[in-house]
């Protein structure tokens, strides 16, 4: 379960803020992760919750938003392509997609107190 890991990542960040700004509580960080990137949402939110009793993010919230998949062509150009099927072929000409989103993982921002 490489969520856990990612969980991990994602509380040190966050604790890592915290003592930047020399703040006592986590209240919530919000997350993009990519359709395509692997992880699983539910997985992940069950990592964080494992991972933050007994920490001075014990209170936290986790808010995961998940980025759509998104390519463009390269000789049409940009289009916002939903690849449910997984098919990286351009419906118009033919030509390979290149992936423009999806593929994220980051943190947007921290709430403090």
């Amino acid at each position: 379960m490489h969520e856990m890991a990612i969980a991990q990542s994602i509380l040190d960040i966050a604790l890592g803020e915290m003592d930047r700004r020399a703040a006592t509580r986590l209240i919530g960080i919000k997350v993009s992760i990519g359709e395509f990137s692997g992880v699983v949402k539910e997985a992940l939110e069950f990592a964080f919750q494992v991972l933050t009793p007994d920490t001075r993010a014990s209170d936290a919230a986790i808010d995961i938003d998940i980025v759509p998949l998104t390519a463009e062509c390269p000789r049409c150009g940009p289009s916002d392509c939903r690849l449910n099927d997984l098919n990286f072929l351009c419906t118009a000409c033919g030509a390979a997609l290149i992936l423009t989103g999806g593929r994220e993982m980051k943190v947007e921002y921290v709430d403090l107190d």
